[in-house]
């Protein structure tokens, strides 16, 4: 057995569980090692990391020998660097993203070699060490809050929750992962759905036992959740997200220092939300002056194939409500466009809307 965790919620009755802790590891006979025990101590290294009973940080030790690491010279020295950082992975955001090129020195069919943005990677990893945050511990009644990006080859999460002002925000957990090869071809919608569900199940711990605000681009709960037609794949999803409490919020709605710092990461300089699915972003400046219609727009540009139909439906109250599906016939850009129509006027019937204006390539098709 290599590592014992004895903890109590209140220290009152800490003595009993030790004693209760003594008598199990003397009844199967185990032996502890004095030198790696420790007792009452209100901040302590555990399991290579420095913990108290308000927050967890890395410990320094392990923080500089990556620091003085050079840079990796043979397949194994590669191997060694990434070990060590995905012991700390939780520390670190977009993680995935950042060392992506020194990821592809791996690859079975087609090694690379240590180049440029190689040792940019690795002197960036190493910069962001300079300063690693401090992670806290979530506290009940408190929502959390998850911050969840995507990119064409990778998505990034941070697990955070307000502090007691309820005004500054405190990171809890990052993540990151590389979609797949069959991932990486879902349209932006299904790929924030495959993100939310595997940081829900990396994050269950957590999320199980608190509402979680979630925050995003785009709203994956209302894509998985109500849409009139389901995949096998988005029918799993609907059924794994049952257990939890999640709430999705625009980014307006919540605002504090933990997305400023994902958002950070994440920073691109031809991002834009919509752009995702339609690529004619002046539809998006006319002006409604009918207060009580709702807005729909379409397209066919919903992937790089061609093969995608896409709608948005836009709420007097600006809210936004994406529509996308992968056409499994094929067919003209002008029936693409038709089938994005009807997809997006059967949602609109779904909701319950009587006025609505309608706009297809820029011009208004229906009023």
């Amino acid at each position: 057995m290599d590592d014992m965790i004895s903890k109590s919620r209140e220290g009152e009755n800490h003595v009993q569980i030790l004693k209760k802790l003594f008598e199990r590891l003397q009844k199967y006979r185990l032996r502890l090692n004095p030198a790696k025990c420790s007792l009452g101590v209100k901040s302590e290294k555990l399991l290579g990391f420095v913990v108290s009973d308000k927050w967890i940080e890395m410990d320094p030790d392990k923080v500089r020998a990556i620091r003085s690491m050079p840079a990796p010279k043979t397949e194994n020295d590669v191997r060694g660097f990434l070990e060590r950082l995905n012991y700390i992975a939780r520390f670190i955001s977009q993680l995935t993203r950042t060392c992506d090129p020194i990821f592809h020195l791996l690859r079975k069919k087609n090694p690379g070699i240590w180049n440029e943005e190689c040792e940019e990677a690795f002197e960036k990893i190493k910069q962001y060490l300079l300063n690693p945050p401090v992670l806290v511990p979530p506290v009940s009644e408190r929502p959390l809050i998850l911050y969840l990006t995507v990119t064409e080859t990778s998505m990034g999460c941070v697990l955070g929750q307000h502090d007691e002002t309820r005004r500054k925000e405190r990171a809890i957990y990052y993540l990151s992962k590389k979609f797949t090869e069959c991932e990486a071809r879902y349209t932006v919608i299904e790929k924030l759905c495959c993100a939310l569900i595997w940081a829900t199940k990396r994050l269950r711990q957590y999320i199980l036992y608190h509402t979680t605000w979630l925050i995003s681009k785009l709203d994956p709960l209302r894509y998985i959740c109500e849409k009139p037609y389901l995949l096998s794949r988005i029918a799993r999803w609907q059924v794994l997200l049952v257990e939890y409490d999640i709430i999705y919020m625009t980014m307006k709605a919540v605002k504090g220092s933990a997305i400023a710092d994902h958002l950070a990461d994440n920073a691109m300089e031809d991002y834009d939300l919509l752009n995702f699915d339609f690529p004619d972003e002046d539809v998006f400046s006319v002006e409604k002056k009918k207060l009580d219609w709702w807005t729909m727009y379409f397209d066919d540009a919903v992937n790089v194939c061609g093969n995608g139909a896409g709608a948005v439906i836009i709420s007097p109250d600006k809210k936004q409500y994406p529509i996308s599906v992968k056409l499994q016939f094929k067919c003209t850009n002008n029936t693409v466009e038709y089938e994005a129509c009807i997809l997006g006027l059967e949602d609109a019937l779904e909701l319950n809307i009587r006025k609505i204006d309608v706009y297809g390539d820029s011009m208004l098709i229906i009023c």
